[in-house]
């Protein structure tokens, strides 16, 4: 046998050679791609979605006047029931979207309610229909204010049928109170996990006073008493404070001394976000004091006194945007006012001034009319320079109203 290699042991050598320098290609290839990782770290991936910031909390407060069931106003709503009882949802229906359309509606009820099927009385010591608390309910109130001047019309006694009969409507109530621990609770709202306290004050209960011990049925203005409550709603969990203040000089534009320097003290206040003013049966300023807002007449959201003035058939419903701009800490982005009049004939209906106009059909006179109302109205809010502030006057609508209320 030779000692020169065969053919199949070259072959085979080679076979050997070439798995050996493959392998170690793939070794250096290995620890390459490893050197590479390390000096070159792949980029992190990038966060999903749901991790991206939260949109700031936000809701919607809406404010409406004095709610006055006059002779006029409860014969309408008997027309409108076909004779038997009383039916106010037509005399709202208009502006039932709007209000309806808030996160809290918040209206004031001036006076007390009767029994019902009582006979019902107006002015100067009203008992009115217990039926308008459905109606505002249907409209989409969520609650009211209730002290007044007028609500102990009826004694106590009245007082507590009328708080009765809201907690029986579903709506809340703030200002008065059956017990003394109602009394010392604050109102509070749960919007969407949000919680609005809503407390109310007057300057007067009005020919009818408190028996001794019964102090705490209505809650008077003392900005001491005000703001102390308002701590006790903060402590209670309210994110937001909204205050009611019946206060104020009947059928005047123009805050009084009063109203002014109350509504800055309690503003100055951490605790309390906005105030909402009724009572002078017109309309007046909205007014920023540092970042807050007030707005000192909301005028009458309806009504029909026997005077029949002008003014108190003019209205706004202030519809305040509230935005959490930090964690605990709330501000009104938008102020919103808009205008309402309530038309007589030939059915007595409360009409959302910048909607109703936005009709095509309406004659000339008639739009004529209401166009001038509806700037009268404008120029009272502007009177302490709101506009300036960014206060939104709502004029005109861009897309198509509601259609007029049924007449």
């Amino acid at each position: 046998m030779s000692d020169r290699p065969t053919r199949n042991t070259f072959i085979a050598l080679t076979a050997v050679t070439a798995t050996v320098a493959g392998a170690g290609l793939l070794l250096y290839g290995m620890i390459r791609k490893f050197d590479v990782a390390q000096a070159n770290p792949a980029p992190k991936a990038s966060a999903s979605p749901s991790s991206a910031p939260a949109k700031p909390r936000q809701l919607t407060v809406l404010g409406a006047g004095d709610v006055i069931v006059h002779p006029p106003v409860w014969d309408q709503a008997r027309l409108d029931s076909g004779g038997t009882g009383y039916d106010f949802s037509p005399i709202l229906e208009h502006v039932s979207g709007t209000i309806a359309g808030a996160d809290l509606a918040l209206c004031h009820l001036e006076t007390p309610v009767a029994t019902a099927g009582a006979m019902p009385s107006g002015f100067p010591s009203f008992n009115v229909p217990p039926e308008v608390l459905d109606g505002l309910k249907k409209a989409g109130f969520d609650g009211c204010s209730t002290a007044s001047n007028h609500l102990l019309d009826k004694g106590t006694d009245g007082l507590v049928r009328t708080l009765n009969a809201m907690e029986k409507a579903g709506l809340g109530n703030a200002g008065t109170a059956r017990t003394a621990e109602e009394a010392a609770t604050p109102k509070i709202y749960d919007v969407r996990g949000i919680k609005v306290a809503h407390l109310a004050y007057t300057y007067s209960t009005g020919s009818v006073k408190l028996p001794a011990g019964k102090e705490y049925m209505v809650s008077i203005i003392k900005p001491d008493v005000i703001k102390a409550a308002a701590r006790k709603a903060k402590e209670a969990k309210a994110d937001i404070v909204v205050l009611s203040m019946h206060w104020g000089t009947e059928n005047q534009h123009e805050p009084n001394a009063d109203q002014q320097r109350w509504a800055t003290e309690l503003l100055g206040s951490p605790d309390i976000d906005l105030i909402l003013g009724t009572n002078t049966h017109s309309v007046q300023a909205m007014e920023k004091l540092g970042d807050k807002w007030v707005a000192y007449g909301l005028g009458n959201q309806v009504s029909r006194h026997s005077e029949n003035l002008e003014s108190s058939r003019e209205g706004i419903m202030a519809r305040m945007t509230l935005t959490e701009t930090a964690p605990g800490k709330w501000s009104v982005t938008t102020a919103e006012a808009i205008p309402t009049w309530t038309e007589q004939t030939p059915k007595l209906r409360v009409i959302e001034l910048p909607k109703y106009l936005a009709n095509p059909a309406l004659s000339a006179i008639t739009r004529r009319f209401h166009q001038s109302t509806l700037d009268r109205i404008s120029g009272y809010l502007r009177l302490r320079g709101g506009d300036k502030s960014g206060l939104v006057i709502v004029t005109s609508y861009s897309v198509s109203p509601s259609p007029s209320p049924s007449r």
